[in-house]
């Protein structure tokens, strides 16, 4: 496609808060700098607040001033999809673009689709972060399948989401694209300033744990891998900056079975964008130690700041962290974990993945990103 186009995010974005509103409202960004007429039609209701995990849905931080968001979408209203769908449909958009996330949203996606492609214009292409999610529930498939066959087109972000959607559709046009870079949180600062900016002892190793906590994250396994690290180490510390999104409870429980109040930091409010910069600056290595993934928006934050990472070898993680280069593949395994920690610091490999990952990183493009929706399309 070629001229300015009309292109609509139907999504979250401010006043929400969080990856899929970052993200949504970076793509925006990217497809305005491509010369294209671009509005986000965010969440009025993204979840009743009794299926929300965390403490608020809504950012605390200004509104983005260079961006068209009208808050228009109720996930659980059928009136209101109804409402959305038809006002889309009279616009007729070149592409709508759904970022798709879990199966519970897709009654609502669906269905404002379905009306949309009534206009026999629109072309309704998704963004896939999983089509079978991480924590499953009955009825899982059923809806996934529904929000399919409402789609022309998908762009999912890991190989193993590819092989997924396979299994719902095998006609539909289907793109490998992997996560743009998170290039909006601010510049490279310091570490030692960092550190300072969050009042962290400046002579001792960070490593950092990142992101809303779930149990599939595996911060568990972290937990338990850090006391061999800590034998042969005493100045490592584990930064945890994240709210829960489940119970808190075991993961305490492991602190205080292995006497890790001293060494482990735990920051569990969300954190705001404005302060993400000083959490992966602080840090010699980014840790990851997922027991399910597809692909995470904190591998692609670490990209941004030159970050080494730990990755577990689940979903689609390892197709973007080459072993031995940036970081460390392992498998979702305690010992394995703590043997890549104490290997990356035993070998200083710091400077030497840090230069790596800057070079690494200019794989992750934006504007990959906008091509391959108009491959969907």
């Amino acid at each position: 496609m070629t001229g300015k186009r009309k292109i609509v995010i139907i999504g979250s974005a401010y006043p929400l808060r969080g990856g899929l509103a970052t993200y949504n409202e970076r793509l925006a960004k990217a497809f305005m700098a491509n010369g294209d007429d671009v509005t986000i039609e965010t969440f009025s209701l993204q979840y009743p607040s009794f299926l929300f995990p965390g403490k608020t849905q809504y950012s605390e931080s200004p509104a983005p001033a260079d961006l068209h968001i009208e808050v228009s979408v109720n996930s659980v209203n059928p009136f209101n999809w109804l409402k959305v769908g038809n006002k889309i449909r009279r616009q007729r958009p070149d592409i709508v673009i759904i970022k798709f996330w879990m199966p519970f949203m897709a009654p609502c996606f669906g269905k404002i689709a379905r009306i949309i492609k009534k206009n026999k214009f629109t072309r309704i292409i998704s963004i896939i972060d999983n089509i079978i999610p991480h924590e499953k529930r009955g009825g899982d498939r059923l809806l996934a399948n529904y929000f399919v066959k409402s789609v022309d087109g998908f762009v999912a972000m890991s190989k193993s989401v590819l092989t997924d959607l396979e299994t719902f559709d095998s006609k539909k046009p289907k793109i490998f694209c992997p996560h743009p870079l998170y290039d909006n949180f601010g510049a490279i600062i310091p570490k030692e300033i960092a550190k300072e900016k969050l009042s962290l002892d400046p002579s001792l190793k960070y490593m950092l744990f990142f992101g809303f906590i779930r149990d599939y994250k595996g911060l568990d396994l972290l937990l338990e891998a850090f006391p061999a690290c800590l034998e042969k180490d005493k100045s490592l510390r584990l930064l945890v900056a994240g709210e829960f999104y489940t119970d808190n409870k075991p993961y305490f429980e492991i602190i205080k079975k292995h006497k890790l109040e001293e060494f482990v930091i735990m920051h569990n409010d969300f954190i705001p964008d404005e302060k993400v910069a000083e959490y992966f600056c602080a840090a010699d290595i980014v840790v990851q130690p997922y027991k399910d993934a597809t692909q995470s928006g904190v591998t692609q934050i670490a990209y941004h700041f030159c970050k080494p990472m730990i990755v577990t070898d689940v979903g689609g993680l390892s197709e973007i962290v080459p072993h031995g280069k940036v970081g460390y593949v392992v498998n979702p395994v305690i010992s394995e974990i703590s043997a890549a920690i104490l290997t990356f610091y035993s070998e200083n490999k710091e400077q030497e993945f840090s230069a790596n990952a800057s070079l690494e990183k200019e794989k992750y493009s934006w504007k990959s990103m906008i091509d391959a929706v108009e491959k969907a399309c």
